[in-house]
């Protein structure tokens, strides 16, 4: 399929991936300048080792970049988006544990609001519209 195929939605699609990406880049420089932040907000003891939630800051900053790119040609970054789903769906996995196990208060939950749960919807939408076989479809009803 020729890359020069629109997506549907395209600015739209543009536009929630430049959102991701520069809050992705936010999140993750605060988290290296204070990887504390987080234990503070929700009454947790303070890490012992807090330079790995300064990596996952580092981790969550390097998504922002991925998300750039997905902005900037979005009919050629289905994969890039498809691996950003698929961690903002396990991230949540993993929080739900901790906190079902009582390891983590329920308070820790913000950080899944704001980096996982409010991209489901569209990433998904964008994914739907990016869907290669979807794509050519679309494409042979153009023609």
């Amino acid at each position: 399929m020729p890359v020069t195929a629109m997506i549907r939605r395209r600015r739209f699609h543009r536009l929630v991936f430049c959102v991701a990406g520069f809050y992705n880049i936010g999140w993750g420089l605060y988290a290296v300048y204070d990887p504390q932040w987080l234990f503070r907000f929700a009454g947790l003891p303070p890490m012992n080792y807090p330079q790995i939630f300064a990596c996952l800051g580092m981790v969550v900053g390097l998504y922002g970049i991925i998300y750039f790119e997905v902005a900037r040609v979005p009919e050629r970054g289905w994969l890039l988006a498809a691996v950003g789903l698929l961690g903002k769906i396990l991230g949540p996995i993993g929080l739900a544990q901790l906190i079902w196990s009582g390891a983590w208060p329920r308070s820790t939950i913000v950080l899944c609001l704001t980096n996982d749960l409010i991209w489901w919807i569209p990433f998904s939408l964008y994914l739907y519209d990016s869907w290669p076989r979807i794509r050519q479809e679309q494409a042979a009803k153009r023609c």
